[in-house]
Protein backbone atom coordinates (compact mmCIF):
# COMPACT_ATOMS: atom_id res chain seq x y z
CA UNK A 1 0.00 0.00 0.00
CA UNK A 2 1.37 3.77 -0.92
CA UNK A 3 1.41 6.02 1.92
CA UNK A 4 2.01 9.31 1.20
CA UNK A 5 3.06 12.99 2.54
CA UNK A 6 2.11 16.42 2.30
CA UNK A 7 5.47 17.95 3.15
CA UNK A 8 4.93 21.48 4.95
CA UNK A 9 6.57 24.99 3.42
CA UNK A 10 9.53 24.46 5.82
CA UNK A 11 10.86 21.13 4.32
CA UNK A 12 14.21 21.86 2.86
CA UNK A 13 13.97 23.18 -0.08
CA UNK A 14 15.80 23.07 -3.36
CA UNK A 15 13.91 25.90 -4.75
CA UNK A 16 11.19 27.73 -6.18
CA UNK A 17 8.65 28.06 -8.93
CA UNK A 18 8.28 31.31 -10.61
CA UNK A 19 6.75 32.77 -13.99
CA UNK A 20 7.75 36.46 -14.88
CA UNK A 21 5.50 38.86 -16.36
CA UNK A 22 5.36 39.33 -19.62
CA UNK A 23 3.41 42.63 -21.75
CA UNK A 24 0.75 39.65 -23.21
CA UNK A 25 -0.28 39.50 -19.27
CA UNK A 26 -2.44 41.51 -17.39
CA UNK A 27 0.59 43.05 -16.11
CA UNK A 28 1.24 45.05 -18.99
CA UNK A 29 -0.29 48.25 -17.30
CA UNK A 30 2.46 48.22 -14.24
CA UNK A 31 4.70 45.97 -15.57
CA UNK A 32 8.01 48.08 -14.54
CA UNK A 33 7.03 48.00 -10.84
CA UNK A 34 6.17 44.42 -10.94
CA UNK A 35 9.80 43.48 -12.39
CA UNK A 36 10.98 45.20 -9.77
CA UNK A 37 9.68 43.33 -7.35
CA UNK A 38 10.33 39.84 -9.24
CA UNK A 39 13.87 41.21 -9.12
CA UNK A 40 13.83 42.02 -5.31
CA UNK A 41 12.13 38.23 -4.56
CA UNK A 42 14.31 36.09 -7.03
CA UNK A 43 17.80 38.08 -5.64
CA UNK A 44 16.39 36.90 -2.25
CA UNK A 45 15.72 33.75 -3.13
CA UNK A 46 19.41 33.15 -4.86
CA UNK A 47 21.11 33.93 -1.67
CA UNK A 48 19.49 30.17 -0.04
CA UNK A 49 18.71 28.16 -3.19
CA UNK A 50 17.79 27.69 -6.83
CA UNK A 51 14.77 29.36 -8.43
CA UNK A 52 13.10 27.62 -11.39
CA UNK A 53 12.13 30.59 -13.62
CA UNK A 54 9.29 30.46 -16.58
CA UNK A 55 10.25 33.10 -19.42
CA UNK A 56 8.33 32.90 -22.71
CA UNK A 57 11.04 33.15 -25.40
CA UNK A 58 14.81 33.64 -25.83
CA UNK A 59 14.00 37.62 -26.17
CA UNK A 60 12.23 37.49 -23.04
CA UNK A 61 15.16 35.28 -20.96
CA UNK A 62 17.53 38.15 -22.03
CA UNK A 63 15.22 40.76 -20.71
CA UNK A 64 15.10 39.30 -17.60
CA UNK A 65 18.80 38.47 -17.28
CA UNK A 66 19.59 42.33 -18.09
CA UNK A 67 17.28 42.90 -15.23
CA UNK A 68 18.16 40.39 -12.60
CA UNK A 69 21.86 41.44 -13.50
CA UNK A 70 21.37 44.85 -11.88
CA UNK A 71 20.94 43.25 -8.77
CA UNK A 72 22.40 40.72 -6.25
CA UNK A 73 20.68 37.62 -7.57
CA UNK A 74 23.00 34.65 -8.10
CA UNK A 75 22.34 34.31 -11.37
CA UNK A 76 23.75 30.76 -11.80
CA UNK A 77 21.30 29.55 -9.44
CA UNK A 78 18.58 30.00 -11.84
CA UNK A 79 17.26 27.17 -13.99
CA UNK A 80 15.60 28.80 -17.12
CA UNK A 81 12.44 27.40 -19.11
CA UNK A 82 10.97 28.97 -22.32
CA UNK A 83 7.57 28.01 -22.24
CA UNK A 84 4.34 29.97 -23.00
CA UNK A 85 2.12 30.70 -20.03
CA UNK A 86 -1.34 32.91 -19.44
CA UNK A 87 -0.57 34.52 -16.00
CA UNK A 88 1.97 34.45 -13.19
CA UNK A 89 0.44 32.52 -10.43
CA UNK A 90 2.48 29.94 -9.44
CA UNK A 91 1.00 28.75 -6.75
CA UNK A 92 -2.00 27.60 -8.30
CA UNK A 93 -1.03 25.87 -11.64
CA UNK A 94 2.29 25.28 -10.72
CA UNK A 95 2.78 21.34 -9.79
CA UNK A 96 2.43 20.17 -5.87
CA UNK A 97 4.89 17.77 -3.91
CA UNK A 98 4.20 14.74 -2.03
CA UNK A 99 6.14 12.11 -1.11
CA UNK A 100 4.79 8.35 -1.75
CA UNK A 101 6.60 5.94 0.01
CA UNK A 102 9.17 8.11 0.92
CA UNK A 103 9.91 9.16 -3.01
CA UNK A 104 8.77 12.95 -4.82
CA UNK A 105 5.39 12.53 -6.78
CA UNK A 106 4.27 15.71 -8.83
CA UNK A 107 0.55 16.08 -8.61
CA UNK A 108 -0.63 18.11 -11.69
CA UNK A 109 -4.24 19.25 -10.45
CA UNK A 110 -6.68 20.77 -12.59
CA UNK A 111 -6.41 24.63 -12.43
CA UNK A 112 -9.70 26.66 -14.20
CA UNK A 113 -8.46 29.99 -13.25
CA UNK A 114 -10.20 30.63 -9.60
CA UNK A 115 -13.76 29.01 -11.15
CA UNK A 116 -13.16 30.55 -15.18
CA UNK A 117 -12.72 34.04 -14.01
CA UNK A 118 -9.79 33.80 -16.67
CA UNK A 119 -8.22 32.04 -19.85
CA UNK A 120 -6.16 29.63 -18.48
CA UNK A 121 -5.49 27.13 -20.77
CA UNK A 122 -2.01 27.85 -21.25
CA UNK A 123 -1.32 27.70 -17.14
CA UNK A 124 -2.33 24.59 -17.04
CA UNK A 125 -0.90 22.86 -19.21
CA UNK A 126 2.53 24.07 -17.89
CA UNK A 127 2.78 20.83 -15.48
CA UNK A 128 3.26 18.63 -18.51
CA UNK A 129 5.70 20.56 -20.12
CA UNK A 130 7.53 21.11 -16.91
CA UNK A 131 8.00 17.74 -16.09
CA UNK A 132 10.23 17.09 -19.19
CA UNK A 133 12.72 19.29 -18.18
CA UNK A 134 16.13 17.94 -17.40
CA UNK A 135 15.47 18.51 -13.56
CA UNK A 136 12.03 16.98 -13.49
CA UNK A 137 12.06 14.34 -15.81
CA UNK A 138 13.31 11.36 -13.33
CA UNK A 139 10.02 12.48 -11.50
CA UNK A 140 6.45 11.07 -11.81
CA UNK A 141 3.60 13.49 -12.62
CA UNK A 142 -0.01 12.55 -11.87
CA UNK A 143 -2.88 14.40 -12.93
CA UNK A 144 -5.70 14.79 -11.24
CA UNK A 145 -9.15 15.80 -13.08
CA UNK A 146 -10.09 17.58 -9.53
CA UNK A 147 -9.63 21.51 -9.60
CA UNK A 148 -7.45 22.47 -6.97
CA UNK A 149 -5.30 25.62 -6.14
CA UNK A 150 -1.83 25.40 -4.22
CA UNK A 151 -2.70 28.95 -2.40
CA UNK A 152 -5.96 26.94 -1.33
CA UNK A 153 -3.54 24.29 0.74
CA UNK A 154 -1.97 24.47 4.02
CA UNK A 155 -0.22 21.88 5.24
CA UNK A 156 1.96 20.94 8.73
CA UNK A 157 3.72 17.86 7.29
CA UNK A 158 2.49 15.98 10.08
CA UNK A 159 -1.33 14.82 8.20
CA UNK A 160 -2.98 17.79 8.76
CA UNK A 161 -4.46 20.50 6.33
CA UNK A 162 -6.13 23.81 6.56
CA UNK A 163 -8.38 25.18 4.08
CA UNK A 164 -11.35 27.29 3.18
CA UNK A 165 -14.81 26.43 2.41
CA UNK A 166 -15.58 29.02 0.78
CA UNK A 167 -13.21 28.46 -1.69
CA UNK A 168 -12.97 24.51 -1.84
CA UNK A 169 -16.48 24.12 -1.76
CA UNK A 170 -17.04 26.86 -4.24
CA UNK A 171 -19.38 25.57 -6.99
CA UNK A 172 -17.55 27.08 -9.87
CA UNK A 173 -14.28 24.31 -8.99
CA UNK A 174 -15.90 20.96 -8.50
CA UNK A 175 -19.50 21.31 -8.87
CA UNK A 176 -20.36 17.70 -8.58
CA UNK A 177 -18.76 16.93 -5.65
CA UNK A 178 -19.75 17.72 -1.75
CA UNK A 179 -17.46 18.34 1.31
CA UNK A 180 -17.42 14.70 2.25
CA UNK A 181 -16.17 14.10 -1.44
CA UNK A 182 -13.50 16.93 -1.67
CA UNK A 183 -12.20 15.93 1.66
CA UNK A 184 -12.12 12.03 1.00
CA UNK A 185 -10.03 13.31 -2.91
CA UNK A 186 -7.57 15.49 -0.33
CA UNK A 187 -6.78 13.51 1.61
CA UNK A 188 -6.42 10.25 -0.84
CA UNK A 189 -3.95 12.58 -3.32
CA UNK A 190 -1.97 14.45 -0.76
CA UNK A 191 -2.01 11.46 2.27
CA UNK A 192 -3.27 14.14 4.57
CA UNK A 193 -5.27 12.37 7.80
CA UNK A 194 -7.19 15.71 9.03
CA UNK A 195 -8.66 18.49 7.21
CA UNK A 196 -9.36 21.93 9.22
CA UNK A 197 -12.05 23.94 7.49
CA UNK A 198 -12.54 27.74 7.86
CA UNK A 199 -15.83 28.96 7.45
CA UNK A 200 -15.31 32.47 8.30
CA UNK A 201 -12.94 35.22 6.31
CA UNK A 202 -12.21 36.61 2.82
CA UNK A 203 -10.73 39.73 1.66
CA UNK A 204 -12.02 42.46 -0.36
CA UNK A 205 -10.52 42.15 -4.01
CA UNK A 206 -9.12 38.58 -3.80
CA UNK A 207 -10.62 36.74 -6.81
CA UNK A 208 -9.16 33.33 -5.49
CA UNK A 209 -12.80 32.94 -3.18
CA UNK A 210 -10.66 33.42 -0.17
CA UNK A 211 -7.26 31.13 0.07
CA UNK A 212 -5.78 29.76 3.13
CA UNK A 213 -2.89 31.37 2.00
CA UNK A 214 -4.02 34.93 2.61
CA UNK A 215 -5.54 34.06 5.83
CA UNK A 216 -3.76 31.81 8.17
CA UNK A 217 -0.75 29.91 7.76
CA UNK A 218 1.44 26.83 10.11
CA UNK A 219 4.95 28.54 11.15
CA UNK A 220 5.05 25.54 12.89
CA UNK A 221 2.94 21.94 13.73
CA UNK A 222 1.58 23.84 16.82
CA UNK A 223 1.51 27.58 15.42
CA UNK A 224 -1.07 28.99 13.13
CA UNK A 225 0.32 32.76 12.00
CA UNK A 226 -3.15 34.88 10.85
CA UNK A 227 -4.59 38.23 9.53
CA UNK A 228 -6.74 40.33 12.33
CA UNK A 229 -8.51 43.10 12.42
CA UNK A 230 -9.59 44.84 15.51
CA UNK A 231 -11.05 48.07 14.08
CA UNK A 232 -14.80 47.66 14.18
CA UNK A 233 -14.86 50.03 10.83
CA UNK A 234 -12.99 48.02 8.23
CA UNK A 235 -14.69 45.64 6.13
CA UNK A 236 -13.35 42.74 7.15
CA UNK A 237 -13.78 43.26 11.48
CA UNK A 238 -17.06 40.50 11.41
CA UNK A 239 -15.24 38.15 9.13
CA UNK A 240 -11.95 37.86 10.56
CA UNK A 241 -13.23 38.16 14.05
CA UNK A 242 -15.45 35.40 13.47
CA UNK A 243 -12.06 33.46 11.72
CA UNK A 244 -10.02 34.15 14.45
CA UNK A 245 -12.48 32.41 16.72
CA UNK A 246 -12.81 29.53 14.64
CA UNK A 247 -8.93 29.38 14.93
CA UNK A 248 -9.52 29.32 18.76
CA UNK A 249 -11.64 26.25 18.62
CA UNK A 250 -9.23 24.50 16.82
CA UNK A 251 -7.49 21.34 17.92
CA UNK A 252 -3.85 19.93 16.85
CA UNK A 253 -4.23 16.27 16.56
CA UNK A 254 -3.22 15.59 19.77
CA UNK A 255 -5.90 17.63 21.38
CA UNK A 256 -4.49 20.60 22.43
CA UNK A 257 -5.05 24.00 20.75
CA UNK A 258 -3.22 25.98 18.42
CA UNK A 259 -0.66 28.86 19.63
CA UNK A 260 -1.98 31.68 17.51
CA UNK A 261 0.12 34.84 16.58
CA UNK A 262 -2.53 37.33 14.88
CA UNK A 263 -0.91 39.93 12.27
CA UNK A 264 -3.38 43.09 11.83
CA UNK A 265 -4.15 44.17 8.40
CA UNK A 266 -2.04 46.83 6.86
CA UNK A 267 -3.98 50.18 6.38
CA UNK A 268 -6.18 49.95 3.24
CA UNK A 269 -4.96 50.06 0.10
CA UNK A 270 -7.04 51.46 -2.93
CA UNK A 271 -7.14 50.83 -6.86
CA UNK A 272 -9.66 52.84 -8.83
CA UNK A 273 -11.76 52.75 -5.87
CA UNK A 274 -11.16 49.11 -5.48
CA UNK A 275 -10.07 47.96 -2.11
CA UNK A 276 -6.81 45.06 -2.91
CA UNK A 277 -5.84 42.05 -0.82
CA UNK A 278 -3.01 43.45 1.29
CA UNK A 279 -2.01 40.50 3.20
CA UNK A 280 0.74 39.76 5.36
CA UNK A 281 0.30 35.72 5.93
CA UNK A 282 1.36 36.03 1.84
CA UNK A 283 4.98 35.20 3.18
CA UNK A 284 7.05 32.56 1.60
CA UNK A 285 9.21 30.65 3.37
CA UNK A 286 12.56 29.06 2.03
CA UNK A 287 15.77 27.79 3.55
CA UNK A 288 16.79 29.71 6.59
CA UNK A 289 14.58 33.01 5.87
CA UNK A 290 11.17 33.71 5.42
CA UNK A 291 10.25 36.68 2.63
CA UNK A 292 7.61 38.74 4.31
CA UNK A 293 5.02 40.91 1.79
CA UNK A 294 4.84 45.08 3.49
CA UNK A 295 3.21 47.17 1.69
CA UNK A 296 4.63 50.93 3.07
CA UNK A 297 2.71 51.07 6.22
CA UNK A 298 5.38 51.71 8.64
CA UNK A 299 2.94 50.49 12.05
CA UNK A 300 1.95 47.97 10.67
CA UNK A 301 4.80 46.69 8.80
CA UNK A 302 6.85 46.94 11.37
CA UNK A 303 4.33 44.64 13.78
CA UNK A 304 4.37 41.79 10.99
CA UNK A 305 7.74 41.91 10.82
CA UNK A 306 8.28 41.35 14.99
CA UNK A 307 5.26 38.90 14.80
CA UNK A 308 7.03 36.76 12.15
CA UNK A 309 9.82 36.66 13.97
CA UNK A 310 8.20 35.80 16.84
CA UNK A 311 6.48 32.89 14.69
CA UNK A 312 9.91 31.95 13.46
CA UNK A 313 12.99 32.81 15.26
CA UNK A 314 15.36 30.38 13.23
CA UNK A 315 14.85 32.62 10.30
CA UNK A 316 15.53 35.57 9.08
CA UNK A 317 12.32 37.51 7.86
CA UNK A 318 13.15 39.23 4.51
CA UNK A 319 10.49 41.82 3.97
CA UNK A 320 9.82 42.66 0.00
CA UNK A 321 7.74 45.52 -1.26
CA UNK A 322 4.25 43.70 -3.00
CA UNK A 323 2.00 46.93 -3.53
CA UNK A 324 3.15 45.99 -6.96
CA UNK A 325 1.62 42.29 -6.77
CA UNK A 326 -1.44 43.26 -5.14
CA UNK A 327 -2.61 45.93 -7.86
CA UNK A 328 -3.45 42.11 -9.34
CA UNK A 329 -4.88 41.06 -6.86
CA UNK A 330 -2.10 38.69 -5.19
CA UNK A 331 1.32 38.83 -3.31
CA UNK A 332 4.20 37.14 -2.44
CA UNK A 333 3.31 33.37 -1.41
CA UNK A 334 0.80 33.37 -5.01
CA UNK A 335 3.37 33.83 -7.32
CA UNK A 336 5.95 31.57 -5.96
CA UNK A 337 5.60 27.55 -5.55
CA UNK A 338 8.24 25.74 -3.41
CA UNK A 339 10.38 22.32 -4.31
CA UNK A 340 11.44 19.75 -2.10
CA UNK A 341 15.08 19.41 -1.93
CA UNK A 342 14.48 15.75 -2.92
CA UNK A 343 12.67 16.37 -6.17
CA UNK A 344 15.79 17.36 -8.46
CA UNK A 345 18.06 14.69 -6.23
CA UNK A 346 18.36 12.49 -8.97
CA UNK A 347 18.81 15.03 -11.91
CA UNK A 348 21.04 14.43 -14.53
Amino acid sequence: MQTRQFPAEWHAQWGVLLAWPHPDTDWADNLSDAERCYSEIISAITQYEQVLLLCHDAQHQAHIQAKLAQTACQLARIVWVQQPYNDTWARDFGFITVFANQHPLLLDFTFNAWGGKFDATLDNAVNQQLIKQPLLTHNSLETHTLVLEGGSLESDGQGTLLTTEICLLNPNRNPSLNKADIEQALKSSLGVERVLWLSQGHLEGDDTDAHIDTLARFADPQTIVYMSCDDPHDSHFAALQAMQQELQQLRQANGQAYNLIPIPLPQAIYQDGRRLPASYVNFLIINQAVLLPIYDDARTDAIAIAQMQRAFPQHLIIPIDCRALIAQNGSLHCITMQIPQEVAADAH
